[in-house]
């Protein structure tokens, strides 16, 4: 008996279980709503590469999540709160030795 029901989590919980038990990060707790972008990429971090549950290397980790919950979040992320953490992508770059991000005229 392996219905569709039986299988899935019910709806809204599935990306939750995702960040909770995948092999990616073990986050510290509210990083996502730190004020500063480059305390959220400090935080991404050290989580990256404390972590032994990751199966890349701590910046595609960190960065992966980073960009995870933003597209979780999608349209109800507020602006504010979406430019932060586009801003932690690019401190995270930088924490790495990465390029910034190009923005051209984009805002």
């Amino acid at each position: 008996m392996s219905s569709q029901q039986d299988r899935s989590e019910p709806a809204g919980k599935w990306s939750q279980k995702v960040t909770e038990t995948s092999d990616s990060l073990d986050l510290e707790d509210g990083v996502f709503t730190l004020e500063d972008p480059k305390e959220i990429a400090l935080s991404l971090k050290r989580s990256a590469e404390q972590s032994s549950r990751r199966k890349s290397e701590p910046f595609r980790s960190a960065m992966s999540m980073l960009t995870f919950y933003i597209n979780r979040a999608g349209k109800h992320l507020p602006e504010e709160q979406r430019h932060r953490l586009e801003q932690a992508k690019d401190e995270l770059r930088v924490m790495y030795g990465r390029p910034r991000k190009q923005s051209g005229n984009r805002k």
